[in-house]
């Protein structure tokens, strides 16, 4: 079948808090087939993929991996939420995370902005891939942190998720590095003018007055704490 098939199927059995030995009734199949079929071992037919697909009420393309949503749907920017437009997303609470989310969302706005500006696609699916693993990591973190949860959940083991998201973060941002700088590197189109990137404290501040004092703000808290020296020895 495919990699993900075992995942999901076994990540939608233990959501639902079913026993390997009740699904497998219920599937009218043997135990020890469901097990292989969770374990990778062996493949299913496509009438099972389609009984399990109705079994759990989720798509076969979901099972299959070829989507994230469960319903089988394609998401398109349309179908993506704006956090700025939708006030049911916005963080009730505490102040501390409101704060930060809004340091963060909106210091991304003036980096997506100026990606647009400079129209290259490689280095902007570069900048969004080093973005997208730092919160997946943040998430898995958390995520992880109650031993109840699935580690189905995720395609990469728990005890290699760590390296891999590291290694991974380092080749992107030398990737990162090397395009903005004008050199291309495997394949990818390099930033050939990187006039639209002439910026001052005064430029952000013009022409960014929403989100400047946002960014000027993350920059002196990741500063900090990257700032070891007055750490007690």
């Amino acid at each position: 079948m495919n990699d993900s098939f075992p995942r999901i199927i076994t990540l939608l059995r233990t959501e639902r808090n079913i026993t390997q030995k009740d699904a497998a009734r219920d599937l009218n199949i043997s135990q020890a087939l469901l097990s292989h079929y969770e374990r990778g071992a062996r493949e299913c037919g496509l009438d099972f993929l389609i009984k399990i697909a109705d079994y759990y009420g989720v798509s076969c393309d979901y099972l299959l991996g070829r989507t994230s949503d469960r319903s089988g749907a394609k998401l398109t920017v349309n179908d993506i939420p704006d956090p700025d437009e939708n006030d049911d997303n916005i963080l009730k609470g505490s102040t501390l995370p409101v704060l930060n989310k809004k340091l963060i969302a909106n210091s991304l706005n003036i980096i997506f902005d100026l990606l647009q500006k400079l129209d290259n696609q490689d280095l902007t699916h570069q900048v969004s891939l080093y973005q997208m693993i730092a919160v997946y990591k943040a998430f898995r973190i958390l995520y992880s942190a109650n031993q109840q949860n699935s580690s189905s959940f995720f395609s990469i083991t728990d005890n290699t998720f760590q390296g891999f998201s590291d290694a991974s973060m380092s080749i992107i941002e030398s990737r990162m590095r090397s395009l903005a700088s004008g050199k291309e590197i495997n394949g990818m189109k390099p930033l050939a003018d990187s006039k639209a990137l002439e910026m001052s404290f005064d430029s952000i501040n013009s022409e960014y007055q929403l989100y400047a004092s946002s960014l000027m703000n993350l920059i002196r808290c990741a500063e900090k704490a990257m700032d070891f020296s007055n750490e007690k020895k």
